[in-house]
């Protein structure tokens, strides 16, 4: 039986690392692609320097990709940026820098590895946001490309179905990660990030805040064909409740 090749971009970090560990000990053969490189403990097969804001790096990506193999059974779109400013102190270079990362590159990957997934009735996952559904101040280009995303999700799914090729989209909440750590630092609090991160585990119905490695189970449920082989175009969130409470609780 052929080994299942999975693609995952942003893998040097925190959701990407776990996708990667989890896939990895699920018997697929894990192609790990960042701007930067991992250090030894992400579990990769094979790792591509990549600047997934990058068209042109995305471009060369996948046509090495094609010249030496034929199939990929999923492609997990991860990587993401997030810039904190409020609307009228965001540059165009921030809304280019995150929009490209987020989403023309989610969208190009989509493209690019068509044929590969295509040939095996592959599957993609794109990692999303809560913001989609439900935001927070200072963050809105984030949240406009996490719901960009959701909408990608919906259409590819449509689009490439008569290819057997599913994409689905799974939305996590807050995940103790250096991206939430770098945003809770930037809020009072007499212990910093730590007592911040309390309060949100306080805040969510399910009374903790989640690691990267209890999101990549989601993924790769969603990515495996065995798992989820009638389940295309839907969006998981997975957020510990934190969308279900009404905020004038």
């Amino acid at each position: 039986m052929e080994q299942r090749q999975v693609l995952i971009t942003g893998v040097g970090g925190g959701i990407g690392a776990a996708a990667a560990a989890a896939f990895h000990t699920a018997g697929w053969h894990v192609i790990g692609v960042d701007r930067n490189e991992p250090d030894d403990s992400v579990q990769v097969d094979r790792f591509e320097l990549v600047d997934i804001g990058s068209s042109e790096q995305i471009r060369d990506l996948f046509r090495r990709l094609r010249e030496e193999t034929a199939t990929l059974h999923a492609l997990v779109n991860n990587a993401a940026i997030q810039v904190n400013k409020p609307i009228v102190e965001t540059t165009d270079d921030d809304w280019e820098l995150i929009i490209n990362t987020n989403v023309r590159s989610a969208f190009q990957c989509i493209r690019d590895a068509h044929p590969l997934l295509s040939a095996c009735r592959g599957a993609v996952v794109n990692v999303s946001s809560v913001h989609a559904v439900a935001t927070s101040m200072n963050v809105a280009v984030y949240a406009i490309s996490k719901g960009a995303l959701v909408a990608l999700t919906r259409s590819a799914a449509l689009e490439l179905a008569d290819d057997g090729v599913r994409c689905n989209a799974v939305l996590p909440g807050a995940i103790d990660t250096k991206m939430l750590r770098d945003g809770l630092d930037r809020r009072p609090h007499p212990d910093g990030a730590e007592g911040n991160l309390r309060l949100l585990a306080q805040r969510t119905p399910l009374g903790f805040v989640a690691s990267a490695a209890q999101i990549a189970p989601s993924i790769l449920h969603l990515a495996d064909n065995e798992q989820s082989a009638y389940t295309t175009g839907q969006t998981l969130v997975v957020d510990g409740g934190a969308t279900i409470r009404l905020s004038t609780e």
